[in-house]
């Protein structure tokens, strides 16, 4: 017979002290077992019999609880962002969890809309993390590393544009892409380059950073470059490419792949020759770009392994007193298909 609501509602929570009753062992030795505490050495069969007690009366551990006698949590903060969301970085994101897992540590996304700098380290402060991955796009500062390991944080990693003082810097050093792209287009004989700039929030660090390593590229070969803000719809694609002849330009650089399509697509209801009349280049390397006509070319953007970074929150959870450390993230180079 199925419960009622009132009978679900009035059953007790089972608790660590029953586990152990059932099990007939001490409390300790349940949380040693269910905690996978590696310093106490528990028999098998032992281990065998809380884990059964355990599953029997449905007794999961207090997360809270644990923190709290521990001073912190198992939990790696990775904020939710706006972080380029191609295929390579989501390989690399899920190896980064799956490695994370297995080291025991629990990933938390975290809803970071709306927050930046120390209000965004204060919010994840409050949930106590071990460890809290910073992906760029909010603008960590050295103070805002100083709150989250006075509330408990032994490892903060940021993966930014920049290294953050005080925290261990994977930097991904968005210029390259930028340099990369415009240089490409410059080796084949373009002068007058476009470069697109999304006006989606979020992507601001890393497109700004971009152009800042287009101009730089333009600049070293005589080249010029114009920003051209784009939004991520057809309607904006549109109104660019209906422009297009009075700007002068003859490639651009479209941020990555995603924008370099839906312009490419405008330009050529435009009745625009790609490479023609405008060379495209766009980044992250992306399959569907392989597949359109002309082919695409692209920067692709060479990435360390998730279960690098997994190691080095591991590494410095358990010597937080280690100098933080700034190592390069990425690596660039161009593929040049038809599209240029």
């Amino acid at each position: 017979m199925s419960q009622t609501p009132k009978q679900f509602a009035e059953r007790s929570v089972p608790t660590s002290a029953d586990v152990a009753r059932l099990a007939g062992v001490s409390r300790a030795t349940v949380s040693y077992v269910l905690n996978n505490t590696a310093s106490v050495r528990i028999s098998e069969p032992t281990r065998r019999r809380v884990r059964e007690a355990a599953e029997e009366l449905g007794y999961v551990p207090h997360a809270a609880a644990r923190s709290l006698r521990a001073g912190h949590t198992r939990m790696v903060l990775l904020p939710a962002t706006a972080f380029p969301h191609g295929p390579q970085f989501h390989r690399f994101f899920h190896e980064l969890q799956w490695a994370l897992r297995r080291l025991d540590y629990t990933v938390v996304q975290y809803g970071s809309l709306g927050l930046d700098g120390d209000d965004a380290a204060r919010a994840w402060a409050e949930l106590r993390p071990v460890a809290v991955v910073s992906l760029g796009d909010v603008g960590l500062t050295a103070h805002g590393v100083d709150i989250l390991k006075r509330s408990g944080a032994k490892a903060v990693i940021s993966l930014a544009p920049r290294p953050v003082e005080g925290a261990h810097s994977l930097v991904m050093d968005q210029r390259g892409v930028g340099g990369c792209a415009v240089t490409h287009l410059v080796q084949r004989g373009k002068r007058s380059i476009g470069v697109v700039m999304p006006r989606e929030p979020g992507l601001e660090h890393f497109a700004e950073s971009r152009f800042e390593g287009a101009a730089g590229a333009a600049t070293a070969a005589g080249a010029r470059v114009e920003p051209l803000p784009l939004s991520y719809d057809e309607e904006s694609a549109a109104g660019l490419a209906h422009r297009w002849r009075d700007l002068g330009l003859d490639a651009v650089y479209a941020y990555n792949d995603d924008y370099a399509m839906l312009l490419m697509r405008a330009l050529q209801d435009e009745d625009i020759d790609i490479p023609g009349r405008t060379a495209v280049i766009g980044a992250e390397d992306l399959l569907l770009g392989r597949l359109l006509r002309p082919r695409l070319s692209t920067v692709h953007i060479d990435l360390v392994t998730g279960r690098f970074l997994a190691e080095l929150v591991d590494q410095a959870v358990r010597d937080p007193d280690d100098r933080p450390r700034t190592r390069d993230l990425m690596g660039v180079r161009a593929v040049h298909r038809e599209s240029s």
